[in-house]
């Protein structure tokens, strides 16, 4: 391979492991822009990894082969909302610390899906490797520019789809009311009640909008990557995601920009691989390096984010 080529596959397979980070970083973004902490991620992504499978499996066992995988892809941003509901109601209705729930909510959801994994597929922990799952798609013209074009345009459709909602997401936040109300809420609660917007209401659409993104990102590993589910299919994605978040500054667009940087360290680990050289490196180092860059980047860069002012702040309208 050339250097072209070598730099076209490194940005599409980085692509590849971004796009799961920004859907469920974007979720993320809109429960703590709300002013819920939601550390539960890893866990609305399993759940949407684990739903993605059974219903895209049930799909085409039901001879719905070709629309199978979108089939999939809705089943898991469902399941994601009501899960989330777990989590703003514990959160939003009774109060409970932000940061318990959230990693509640990670231990259920991966004890559950493993449990309904070995109940409907005969005790095994994997569910059937899917003959049908998203393929990429090459956009004719855009696909043939040097290095870009197979890098950007000959990508999977979650790929330009998560691309997609995160213009759409700083759209939302930042040119609508409906932006402007979430925002409000998240920063001062007491002052957003006092001019008529629900903070229940719109902390809860947050959370609920978290859980459907965060299950989109389970889903695309499932329907992209891995063709099936099984107890280590996210393996901390939704803890990384989190990481994109913070190192993102809770903005759509840095929020891209930060899951490219650490689907670009995934991307690495794999890539490196196929060279000599590494063989001379044990392949122990290569796994680590997204969990140790993630680690470097919460410690040097946490202390100059600004989180939204009331972020896990619980809200009690008897006393504004």
């Amino acid at each position: 391979m050339n250097v072209i080529e070598v730099l076209g596959q490194l940005l599409n397979i980085t692509l590849v492991f971004s796009t799961a980070l920004i859907f469920t970083a974007l979720g993320g973004l809109f429960s703590e822009r709300s002013g819920v902490v939601n550390i539960g991620l890893e866990g609305l992504m399993v759940s949407g990894a684990f739903a993605a499978a059974v219903v895209t499996d049930y799909a085409i066992q039901a001879g719905l082969e070709e629309s199978a995988p979108w089939i999939g892809l809705a089943a898991a941003a469902i399941y994601g909302v009501l899960f989330s509901l777990l989590h703003a109601v514990a959160t939003i209705t009774f109060r409970s610390d932000q940061t318990v729930v959230g990693v509640v909510i990670n231990i259920l959801a991966l004890g559950l899906a493993i449990y309904l994994t070995r109940s409907l597929y005969n005790d095994s922990g994997q569910t059937t490797m899917l003959d049908f799952v998203f393929e990429k798609w090459a956009i004719p013209g855009l696909s043939s520019i040097p290095i870009i074009g197979n890098g950007l345009f000959n990508s999977y459709p979650t790929t330009y789809i998560a691309l997609i909602l995160a213009g759409i997401s700083y759209f939302v936040l930042f040119r609508t009311p409906f932006g402007l109300r979430l925002r409000a809420v998240g920063e001062h609660p007491s002052s957003a009640d006092t001019v008529g917007i629900s903070v229940t209401k719109y902390r809860y659409i947050g959370v609920m909008l978290s859980g459907a993104l965060a299950g989109l990102g389970g889903a695309t590993i499932t329907l992209t990557t891995t063709s099936s589910f099984a107890h280590n299919t996210i393996s901390g994605q939704g803890f990384i995601a989190l990481a994109a978040l913070i190192f993102g500054k809770w903005n759509p667009l840095g929020v891209v920009g930060a899951a490219m940087f650490f689907g670009f360290a995934q991307a690495l680990r794999n890539f490196a691989q196929l060279f000599e050289f590494s063989k001379q490196i044990p392949a122990e180092f290569f796994y680590m390096l997204p969990y140790v860059l993630t680690l470097i980047v919460l410690a040097g860069g946490i202390g100059r984010s600004n989180a939204p002012a009331a972020l896990g702040e619980p809200y009690d309208p008897a006393r504004r």
